[in-house]
């Protein structure tokens, strides 16, 4: 009986588990690198082991440190979570081998599967070698053959970006999973990507728990997903629940895991077989009225599952929120997450806690939302409505897009595809701000002084203020009378610090506002306050090319030195943020006039990294 967990992971997995080990009596233990000393994982487990000796983006890909850990906290079991050595043979065995109980399945399992290309060899294909891709079979894709979430992946349209994919690729891997492995297959455009739950007993039962789409999705990144896969026809969901039974007896599996396929032209391409929990698990608990890691925790005592799993009702779908600008090429986006709070009825999963720190260490996703209803449309429309109310008071996230795409007639009627964003993004994207979020925060910010500060007894000037929104400047202006707050056409209604209630063409409208410094968030508008006389601003050189975000500089191009001729488009500086690289290129022709940064070095948003002046 296992009465002791050590959760080999961070974030919101490491929450998610832990709620589940308290609600079955089992202690927690939680590990943490230096970064996350504070973090809401570390804090709500019964015991928090540091991780020593490692830079944040290496602890928890350290074994040893990991095992240590655990026996010094007086666990008897490890759960790997996902991501970091999740599907990593050796750390299970490492883990067994300390005398502990490894929650997951057998090591012999993992090699098996956890690499896609052997994965890909199991199931009786080949991926493509690298150096005999030819023009007729391209596009590519190059991916890692461990781990998962989009890292190491890139899609390869002509032969000249073969080689700086493969690099790329590798070390986008190597940073993420510790595995640099990558490997070439096909890319199949505008399929669906859809998986099957599978749980496995040591007794030989195999469930397959439904199917799950998740073709929404952008960079290789999972954005929503959902259960069951809507629209299959009922022979190709047999067939795909037949398949991840065969993957799973044939590598004597035994825990919960995850096959995926591609479904294009009526025909299932098997992708691969994740040997492991995965992000979009509580869509499949959703429908199945089941507590996966429960199960794991049974499973990995012994305990025999049902001849037949739960019968599905109902349908479930998961978005993931991330801290990401849509304004700036989607980069991950840092700072303090002052409040995260949903309506009831949907289930959050998250890692941070009000006021958390959101670091550049590791991955940018801040929860997931979850909405299960007894039809697909019922449950699409409740989570578009939760996400549209969540509090979301921080950095600049991607809750928009989720909306948007939720609503987006597309993806309603269930035709949806892998290129979803491909055709959409811009349209989803454009800013749709509220008009009247401009005025709700000066009045919010001007009730907060005296009352009559800014009345004059003869008319006088309006007062101003100036926002930021959506990347444009807007000028609100508004009048201190003796019965209040004014604005032209608009009716004041109510005015204070937090709430502002407007009443325009006899329609009132409600408003809440918070502000943070200089930022503020009107219902779901976030705005940037401008200073009322802005200082000059700061100079710089025509060409500047700033980090989008903190990060690490990994790479600088070979050869590139003060002088050199670049072209537009060439690539100048590797990035690393939140376990993904980002190219930093010259946006024109020109010469590299400055290159003040050197590989390794740690840099601070805006920091200057070269300036490229043009003739």
């Amino acid at each position: 009986m296992i009465t002791s967990v050590l959760v080999a992971n961070r974030g919101e997995i490491a929450c998610r588990i832990f709620r589940t080990c308290r609600a079955s009596g089992i202690r927690t233990v939680a590990v943490h690198s230096d970064a996350d000393e504070n973090a809401l994982h570390a804090r709500v487990a019964d015991t928090a082991v540091r991780l020593p000796g490692a830079t944040p983006a290496e602890t928890y890909l350290r074994a040893d440190l990991i095992v240590k850990a655990a026996v010094a906290a007086g666990a008897d079991a490890v759960h790997p979570g996902y991501g970091f050595l999740s599907e990593n043979a050796d750390f299970a065995r490492a883990v067994q081998d300390a005398g502990l109980v490894w929650i997951g399945p057998p090591p012999e399992a993992i090699e098996a599967m956890a690499s896609k290309t052997r994965a890909k060899a199991l199931m009786g294909l080949a991926p493509l070698r690298a150096d005999e891709v030819t023009e007729s079979d391209l596009p590519v894709l190059v991916k890692a053959a461990a781990g998962g979430g989009g890292r190491g992946m890139r899609v390869v349209r002509g032969l000249a970006e073969l080689k700086p994919a493969l690099e790329g690729a590798r070390a986008e891997a190597a940073g993420a999973f510790g595995d640099g492995e990558v490997f070439v297959e096909p890319y199949v455009e505008n399929g669906r990507h859809v998986e099957v739950q599978i749980l496995a007993d040591t007794h030989g039962t195999v469930w397959a728990l439904g199917t799950r789409d998740c073709s929404l999705q952008r960079r290789h990144q999972k954005v929503i997903e959902e259960a069951p896969a809507p629209g299959l026809p009922d022979e190709l969901a047999d067939e795909l629940r037949a398949l991840a039974v065969r993957a799973a007896r044939a590598v004597d599996y035994t825990g919960a895991g995850t096959v995926e396929f591609l479904v294009a032209d009526g025909r299932a391409h098997f992708l691969e077989m994740n040997t492991r929990l995965q992000v979009e698990h509580p869509v499949t608990e959703a429908v199945f009225g089941l507590d996966l890691v429960a199960e794991q925790i049974r499973v990995a005592e012994g305990h025999a599952l049902a001849a037949e799993p739960p019968r599905a009702r109902g349908h479930a779908v998961e978005a993931r929120l991330y801290a990401e600008d849509p304004a700036s090429d989607w980069t991950p986006q840092t700072g303090t997450l002052h409040r995260l709070a949903v309506p009831d009825g949907v289930r959050l999963d998250t890692g941070f806690g009000d006021g958390d720190t959101i670091g550049v260490h590791y991955d940018p996703m801040l929860a997931k939302v979850v909405a299960h209803a007894p039809t697909r449309a019922e449950a699409v429309r409740t989570l578009a409505g939760a996400l549209e109310k969540a509090t979301v008071h921080g950095p600049v996230t991607n809750r928009d897009l989720l909306v948007a795409s939720l609503r987006h007639e597309e993806f309603t009627s269930a035709r949806m595809d892998t290129g979803f964003y491909g055709r959409h993004l811009t349209a989803l994207t454009a800013p749709a701000p509220d008009p009247y979020a401009p005025l709700a925060a000066a009045l919010a910010e001007a009730h907060g002084r005296s009352r009559f500060g800014g009345w004059r007894n003869l008319p006088s000037q309006p007062q101003t203020r100036r926002y930021l929104l959506a990347g444009e400047e807007h000028e609100v202006r508004y009048h201190h009378t003796r019965t209040g707050l004014t604005a032209d056409g608009v009716h004041v209604v109510h005015a204070d610090p937090a709430l502002v209630v407007l009443e325009a063409d006899g329609v009132r409208r409600r408003f809440r506002v918070a502000r943070y410094g200089d930022r503020v968030h009107v219902n779901a508008t976030t705005l940037t306050a401008l200073p009322r006389f802005p200082e000059p601003e700061n100079q710089r050189a025509p060409g500047s090319l700033l980090a989008p975000m903190p990060g690490t500089v990994v790479k600088i191009a070979d050869g590139l030195v003060t002088g050199s001729s670049v072209r537009a488009g060439e690539p100048i500086v590797w990035l690393e943020a939140m376990k993904m690289q980002h190219v930093i290129s010259a946006p024109t022709a020109g010469t590299l006039t400055a290159l003040p940064v050197t590989t390794g070095q740690q840099v601070e948003v805006n920091a200057l990294l070269a300036v490229v002046q043009t003739p």
